[in-house]
């Protein structure tokens, strides 16, 4: 831009601040429009400082229809100490009204909302001592078209009677639950004593299995002898057996020689008798051999007879003798075996008593442990016994503690919410500011678009820093949580010099259809930028364009400084809230200098029609 074009736009400048000092109808005007956009956030601000903590006066309507009941003959009426509990609450106004009453006051408004005790509340309270426990109910009634805020509060007042009946309810199920401890401390005692005295005996058993088993042992070992004693003799049977048999044998083969004698006798006197006949001879020494000779004969048939029987007694003999050496032999094969098994049986008998001791210990153990731990859990049951009733049902409701640590903690929320209020002001000024004052059109002039744009700029950008001055003093008056006072007045002043630079290019580039995308803006800006309600529970297309809001850093330039700070969020919000206005301001100038022609002709056809 040379000399002549800054000469340009220095002119156009001094014209612009004489117009103001010149008149005092524009000054007054341009005051009001310095004023109007800190009041848009502080009067917000102030309405909304402390909001929940006024509900004191909001009624809420109760009525109680509880008959009661009565618990191991003590009569007991929850709605009644429901009702007396809300009494010392003074987070809403509570009214006691009758059933009718409240049904038509939440009906016509009066109330914005209200609960109905019913009246078998404490017996449904009381059945969860019983066999047939019932759900205690409450009745809510909430008027949803009086007030959208009221109907949220109402929720608030539903939850702390909730609340309030619920522990009620667990109070009595825990004192319920504490009466039978003293009866499962008794139990369990009892059960440490018979588990210790179980592990005793199961010790006293092991021990006799051992002394059983080394019994078994020394059995097996005087079996073990006897069989080898038995085996010997049956070896001895053997050899027995064996000299019978051929003992027999010879008495087998005598016998056939005797035999073969006798019959050779027998022949001999039968042919002597068939030559002499005895009984016809004189008695005589011949007649007396005869006869002598025939009785030999007979005697030798009788002893060739009782050979033969011997020799066959004998072969018996010796058949029974060889059996019976099979069967000894056979008797010390078994009584071998049963040295063997009797040994597999005693090495049985000793692994068995050894795994029993094991077990008996392992067991014991395990059983005088966990008498132990019955016993130490009777001791800890006896203790809690004594505990203070009281004491243990506000435990039993509440048995966890939450501490609540606050990171950048803020007094009020009405300086939480500042930083959107703040911001928002700023754009509604800019806003208001370039739709009051015109920011000029090189049409018919002697300037350019571009000395009509940078001569006009410093009047406005002026407006914005007197309305981020107005807006940070009114903020410290009101009282704002502020945590770095220095870098929040800069962060206001520049957040509201670049909206009304994006303000007054739009408007300077495009007349009456850049105030119409200001508008556009400020709406979307009011929801999609995380100012109150986070980001992520709005529309998806709030969620779009949050990146694209230059609210969206302006918010977080403000915030940071004001409720403290964290440059890494700082930082890149600055940047990329100046890289918006950079790149807004040279894509308008742009457009400027080709549309500055035609955007006048526009402004002026909608003058001409009278209506704007």
């Amino acid at each position: 831009m040379g000399k002549r074009n800054v000469g340009n736009v220095i002119e156009i400048m001094k014209s612009d601040f004489k117009s103001v000092f010149s008149n005092p109808i524009v000054t007054i005007l341009l005051l009001g429009l310095i004023i109007l956009p800190s009041l848009y956030a502080l009067i917000n601000i102030q309405a909304c400082w402390n909001p929940y903590e006024n509900t004191g006066d909001v009624e809420f309507a109760i009525a109680n229809m509880d008959n009661g009941s009565s618990f191991d003959g003590t009569p007991i009426n929850v709605g009644n100490e429901l009702v007396q509990g809300l009494d010392d609450n003074d987070k809403f106004k509570w009214t006691f009204v009758t059933e009718e009453e409240l049904r038509r006051g939440v009906h016509d408004g009066d109330y914005y909302a209200g609960i109905i005790i019913p009246k078998n509340l404490t017996e449904n309270v009381l059945s969860i001592a019983g066999d047939n426990p019932q759900q205690a109910k409450l009745e809510y009634l909430v008027n949803m078209k009086a007030n959208p805020v009221g109907a949220k509060l109402s929720d608030s007042a539903s939850n702390a009677v909730y609340l309030s009946l619920n522990a009620k309810i667990v109070e009595f199920i825990n004192m319920a639950a504490y009466g039978k401890l003293g009866e499962l401390q008794e139990g369990l005692s009892s059960g440490a004593t018979q588990l210790a005295s179980g592990g005793s005996q199961l010790s006293a058993g092991a021990d006799q299995v051992s002394s059983g088993a080394s019994q078994v042992s020394d059995g097996a070992t005087k079996v073990q002898k006897g069989s080898k004693k038995l085996e010997s003799g049956v070896s001895e049977v053997d050899k027995g057996s064996k000299k019978v048999e051929k003992g027999a044998q010879k008495v087998k083969e005598g016998s056939k020689k005797l035999e073969s004698g006798s019959n050779q006798v027998q022949s001999g006197s039968d042919e002597l008798q068939s030559v002499i006949d005895p009984s016809l001879m004189p008695d005589n020494p011949v007649k007396d051999y005869i006869e002598n000779s025939a009785k030999v004969a007979e005697g030798s048939g009788e002893v060739a007879q009782g050979a033969s029987k011997l020799a066959d007694g004998s072969v018996t003999l010796a058949k029974g003798s060889s059996k019976l050496a099979n069967g000894s032999s056979t008797l010390a094969n078994g009584a071998n075996t049963l040295a063997n098994g009797s040994s597999e049986l005693a090495k049985g008998s000793l692994a068995l008593a050894a795994g029993s001791q094991m077990l008996s210990g392992a067991a014991a153990q395990a059983l005088f442990t966990a008498a132990g731990a019955l016993a130490s859990s009777a001791d800890s049951l006896s203790g809690i016994t004594g505990i203070n009733e009281t004491l243990l049902g506000d435990y039993f409701y509440s048995p966890i503690k939450l501490d609540r640590h606050e990171i950048f903690p803020v007094p009020n929320y009405g300086s939480q919410i500042a930083p959107f209020y703040l911001v928002l002001s700023m754009w509604v000024g800019a806003l208001i500011t370039c739709a009051m004052l015109k920011p000029g059109t090189s049409e018919g002039t002697k300037y350019t678009p571009l000395e009509m744009y940078f001569g006009k700029l410093a009047l406005f950008l002026v407006m914005s820093i007197f309305q981020g001055c107005v807006t940070i003093i009114g903020s410290f008056i009101l009282g704002i949580y502020v945590a770095e006072p220095l870098i929040f007045i800069v962060s206001a002043i520049l957040v509201s010099g670049v909206f009304m630079v994006l303000m007054y290019s739009f408007v300077s580039a495009l007349g009456d259809v850049g105030k119409a995308i200001g508008i556009l803006l400020l709406l979307f800006q009011i929801s999609g930028t995380n100012g109150i309600y986070p980001i992520r529970i709005m529309d998806y297309p709030f969620q779009v364009v949050h990146p694209y809001l230059p609210m969206t850093y302006a918010i977080t330039l403000i915030r940071e400084s004001q409720l403290g700070m964290v440059w890494s969020n700082y930082l890149p919000a600055l940047a990329v809230l100046l890289a918006i206005g950079l790149a807004t301001v040279i894509i308008l100038l742009i457009v400027k200098e080709k549309a500055d022609k035609p955007t006048h002709y526009f402004e002026k056809r909608l003058e001409d029609s009278g209506l704007f």
